[in-house]
């Protein structure tokens, strides 16, 4: 106790010290999106700063609305881990993730298949491209029980009024509780956009490089070996992949023996230039602008992605992979077992766009198309390879009214020859502030008919073994939504319904299967936060039910709540201190297939667990952010939950993390 009181007190000095201008005011506020939260803060606000504040926004591709920093201290899964609460790992922090609140994946064309690891990658559509007027950086350091690290930086500046780039890179380095679970990622994102002297040309070029490596240990052998006294050191307990390793790795030991590796390299360069009617603006006597109003736009946007997917064992246990993947390894002389699927794909697109109302950018009609190359290599018994392209035609209607009460976005895209052919997404969505007691309403509808993942197609081991299936449908997907956002009454709710035909997914650790019935599920997120006096009680729930027949296990309820102690002290201290609890309804959760790195069905093994639950001091001063946070409370008086059959939930530890903002 007494070293965490030091501990505490070293934290306070520190920030105290600090003397970056930026307060973005008091805790803690967050929003909640269908199947999570979202720490995008609309700005709504005006701008005129004194000159030694700081104005940040940033935007999205293909978002015309502006948006702020979240400096929220509540959710540190969002806004510290990076990805929504309602997302599990097969027990440690960077490996393999799924969602349990039922979230498709919604987008036609090619899609390569390997989403395991999603939540800790960049990609071009969570890229930010900022404008600020001061250059701007940041620093998360977070250590963690068993010497987990996770390391964020990130830095931006305007380089004069029309050039800004951005950097960010993130480290997430955990070796785990349990023997060969080890994580080790690295992953880079640079943005930059560029805006000329006349306001007619525009530049966005967006880069990523994930290099992600996940440790895959098979799960436990035998759950009853936790019960053993003798592993009360959890990695003594025998596990089914990368034999008995029980030693820690460390933040530069990046030696994993039995992994998934997955590398993702991304350029998107996009190229604008506008037609319209510009104005010299005088604001005074002395101060003037020029102001540029487009009327019609072509766009061009180039982008090469090269996604590599690979597995590895370099001491390949020959009854295991004989078991479950029917895989012959030589008992006298093992090879190193590897799979390899490499994709590149380049894409070429040109747009044409109108504004129809002068001086709103975020009204407009939107036609364009794009050409696609694809190239695929595996390793097989010998080198396979594919090639196929693509042609893909898309539109879109956006109108945000500039007195921010009305949105209508709708937007389309089909496929109309190639490889894809027949695919198709069609997106409505209409969105009303009625004010701020009623809050904002939004409606929305999507339907998608898409090719099943290529993994579920083929995939192929060096090994010479190759598994194909293709008897395979393509998908349609139907979401309806109605959601509602109240900041006063402080509660999010959205509801959706689904509507699925021929379901694909994998029935074991090799097979592919699809449901060629249909099958619809009814989805209820809701986030509600009730303050009395100094103490904040805030819950999110999830209720899914399914109607019909379909190999899809879902928890029926999943539920997480907060009772927190907020106060501001001391002037610039704001502290929010209590304890959070998540709990999910016995279900059969999915298996998880090491080779293909993939989640598949099982209704053999229900997983049954008792609350999670996690005590936290959170609290912020000026430009620094802390949180320590004692998890898995709930292992000194029951067994470990379990987020799959053979993979059991961590020991109890504590994380300590800390956010800086500088502002030069």
């Amino acid at each position: 106790m007494r070293q965490f009181s030091i501990l505490f007190l070293l934290l306070v000095c520190t920030g105290t010290a600090l003397k970056a201008q930026f307060n973005t005011g008091r805790l803690p506020g967050r929003g909640m999106g269908s199947g999570g939260n979202t720490s995008m803060q609309r700005d709504t606000t005006k701008h005129d700063h004194e000159p030694d504040t700081l104005t940040l926004r940033y935007r999205f591709l293909d978002e015309p609305t502006d948006f702020t920093i979240d400096s929220t201290i509540a959710d540190f899964s969002l806004n510290y881990l990076g990805f929504p609460s309602t997302y599990m790992t097969l027990g440690n922090n960077g490996n393999a993730a799924r969602n349990l609140v039922f979230t498709p994946r919604m987008v036609p064309g090619f899609d390569p298949g390997f989403h395991a690891y999603d939540i800790y990658a960049f990609n071009h559509q969570n890229a930010k491209f900022y404008n600020t007027n001061r250059p701007f950086s940041e620093l998360w350091y977070l250590i963690g029980a068993k010497q987990e690290q996770m390391i964020n930086l990130q830095h931006t500046q305007n380089r004069g009024e029309k050039f800004n780039f951005s950097f960010q890179y993130r480290k997430v380095n955990s070796p785990g509780f349990f023997q060969n679970q080890a994580t080790n990622h690295d992953t880079y994102n640079v943005t930059a956009n560029y805006n000329s002297q006349d306001k007619r040309y525009h530049l966005y070029l967006s880069y990523y490089l994930n290099k992600i490596n996940g440790g895959e240990n098979g799960g436990v052998m035998d759950p009853a070996d936790l019960n053993d006294p003798d592993n009360k050191d959890r990695r003594l307990v025998p596990v089914r992949l990368g034999g008995n390793n029980p030693s820690l790795g460390g933040l530069l030991n990046t030696n994993i023996p039995t992994k998934s590796y997955n590398q993702d390299a991304s350029i998107l360069v996009r190229q604008q230039y506008d037609w319209g009617h510009g104005d010299t603006v005088h604001v005074n006597d002395t101060t003037q602008y020029y102001k540029f109003d487009p009327v019609f736009r072509v766009e061009h946007t180039l982008t090469y992605t090269e996604n590599t997917y690979r597995f590895q064992d370099a001491a390949p246990d020959s009854l295991y992979y004989r078991l479950f993947y029917d895989l012959t390894v030589p008992l006298n002389n093992p090879d190193t077992l590897r799979t390899r699927h490499r994709w590149r794909v380049f894409s070429n697109d040109i747009s044409l766009m109108q504004f129809p109302m002068r001086g709103n950018q975020a009204h407009f009609i939107r036609v364009g198309a794009a050409f696609e190359i694809i190239k695929g290599q595996f390793q097989a018994s010998e080198l396979k390879e594919e090639s196929f392209t693509n042609l893909r035609l898309h539109g879109e209607y956006r109108n945000k009214t500039r007195n921010q009460r009305w949105d209508l976005q709708a937007k389309g895209e089909l496929y109309p020859i190639g490889e894809n052919a027949g695919d198709f997404s069609v997106y409505g969505r209409l969105s009303r502030y009625l004010n701020e007691t009623l809050g904002n309403v939004s409606l929305m509808a999507n339907n998608v008919n898409r090719e099943p993942s290529y993994v579920y197609r083929y995939f192929g081991t060096r090994n010479g073994k190759e598994w194909l299936n293709n008897d395979l449908s393509k998908e349609n997907i139907t979401q309806v939504q109605l959601r509602a956002d109240n900041k006063k009454l402080k509660y999010n709710l959205s509801a959706n319904y689904y509507l699925y035909t021929n379901y694909t997914y994998f029935k074991s650790f090799t097979e592919s299967a699809q449901n060629s019935g249909v099958f619809n599920l009814l989805q209820l997120v809701a986030y509600k936060r009730f303050d009395v006096r100094s103490f904040t009680f805030d819950g999110d729930v999830a209720f899914q039910q399914l109607a019909g027949t379909a190999p899809l296990q879902l928890p029926t309820v999943w539920a997480r709540l907060r009772v927190a102690y907020t106060a501001k002290l001391f002037k610039n201290l704001n502290l929010y201190t209590g304890l959070e609890g998540k709990y999910n309804t016995p279900y059969y959760a999915d298996d998880y297939s090491p080779v293909l790195g993939q989640f598949f069905y099982q209704n053999m093994q229900q997983i049954t667990n008792k609350p999670d639950v996690a005590a936290f001091i959170h609290f912020r001063i000026k430009s620094l952010s802390a949180y320590v946070r004692g998890e898995n409370l709930n292992t000194l008086v029951w067994d470990n939950n379990y987020v799959s059959s053979l993979y059991p939930a961590n020991n109890f530890g504590i994380r300590v993390g800390l956010r800086w903002w500088f502002v030069n």
